[in-house]
């Protein structure tokens, strides 16, 4: 699987969360609006486009100072996007700027 930087905001016109993004909304206090408020202000990361059954991208966002990757699914087609999870980027994985893998 390929990946890449890309600097590019995410094209979405349209959002749909999955239930397992509803589901880490729910554990995490976050509202839809609150997820999608952060997008327009996010900084992607990894492009993902082998997935199936979308392209995805990994992106960081904020929500009250409180770092966020998202992963978002793109129909370059249509621009419709689905949010597919969210968490809180471990730090044992992530470097203090939550843009970068750690070495294994």
């Amino acid at each position: 699987m390929k990946r890449k930087r890309i600097p590019n905001m995410l094209p979405c016109e349209n959002y749909t969360f999955s239930g397992h993004a509803i589901q880490r909304m729910f554990e995490r206090n976050l509202l839809p609006i609150d997820i999608i408020r952060s997008l327009f202000q996010c900084e992607p990361i990894i492009e993902y486009p082998d997935d199936t059954p979308l392209p995805s991208v990994l992106v960081l966002a904020y929500d009250d100072n409180i770092p966020y990757h998202i992963v978002v699914g793109v129909n370059l087609i249509t621009h419709d996007c689905v949010i597919i999870t969210i968490y809180i980027p471990n730090p044992d994985i992530w470097e203090e700027n939550y843009r970068t893998r750690r070495p294994k």
